[in-house]
């Protein structure tokens, strides 16, 4: 892991370099696309990031929600031709694990609330909304960051049927995004494997029998991707649990990067286009 020596600084001018390119290249975005461009920027929460030293500490998380919030404040950009406008906080690893650092009342708590405020706040100031995204919501922390605007996790976590969800995007005046579709490949495999009946003794043997096949090109590893039914189905649930007015966004649960190939991938992202699409148009 990294050893911190003294306070965590920048370079000089330290960006987003993929941000920056689609500044430089605005102008011809939205004239291929066109229309204006709203962009989405990720970046990992300072919690994950202290994951990665040696040492973890209390000041460590608001030094990293200082650095990433210096970092937002030179890469969020409003233009004619194209505008950030969601800053997405990737915290993973966060309500994971037991962790003391976070215990009610602590010190490290407090200093994690502030770092995130810290991140959020540099975004909402210039115009962007934020958006946190986590793998698991057991910590009720996240509630409370002021300029937090849209709560996401994966598609079975408690978040998306909680009355309690309900209850705190009404008192704090949040929203959510609704996770639409499975994106752990490994996971797709063994349910496609479980549905042919596979025991569980057998499973790891079989996704491993699976995964040879696919990097032999001998089978399309579309087959096991969720269908557009199901996806549609999993955002009318949530917004009619939550209400139009509280789900703003939906998509896939996570990244892509378990998906065998590019082309897979690019299969995935249109269905869940398409469900959302078939969803809007029956309302």
């Amino acid at each position: 892991g990294y050893r911190r020596w003294g306070r965590i600084s920048l370079r000089p001018g330290a960006s987003i370099p993929e941000v920056e390119a689609l500044r430089r290249n605005a102008s011809r975005l939205r004239e291929e696309a066109g229309e204006r461009i709203r962009i989405k920027v990720c970046v990992t929460g300072p919690y994950t990031l202290a994951t990665s030293f040696e040492r973890r500490e209390p000041i460590l998380f608001i030094q990293l929600g200082e650095a990433l919030a210096k970092v937002l404040s030179r890469s969020i950009f409003k233009k004619r031709d194209a505008e950030v406008s969601l800053v997405a906080v990737d915290e993973p690893v966060f309500g994971l694990l037991s962790d003391h650092l976070l215990d009610f009342g602590s010190e490290g708590r407090e200093a994690l609330l502030r770092a995130w405020e810290e991140v959020c706040h540099a975004a909402a100031v210039r115009g962007a909304q934020t958006i946190f995204h986590l793998h698991s919501t057991s910590d009720p922390l996240f509630w409370s960051v002021e300029d937090l605007d849209v709560v996401e996790s994966h598609v079975e976590d408690p978040l998306y049927t909680s009355e309690g969800t309900k209850r705190r995007l009404e008192e704090e005046d949040k929203f959510l995004k609704a996770s639409l579709c499975l994106t752990d490949f490994d996971r797709l495999i063994i349910q496609d494997l479980q549905r042919k009946g596979i025991r569980a003794e057998k499973i790891q043997e079989e996704l491993a029998k699976v995964w040879k096949v696919i990097r032999r090109g001998e089978v399309d590893p579309a087959t096991f991707l969720e269908d557009e039914e199901l996806m549609r189905r999993r955002l009318a649930e949530i917004v009619k649990r939550f209400g139009p007015e509280r789900v703003p966004y939906a998509g896939a649960e996570c990244g892509l990067k378990s998906f065998p190939s590019y082309r897979c991938a690019l299969e995935c992202l249109s269905r869940v286009s398409g469900a959302i699409r078939d969803y809007c148009k029956s309302v």
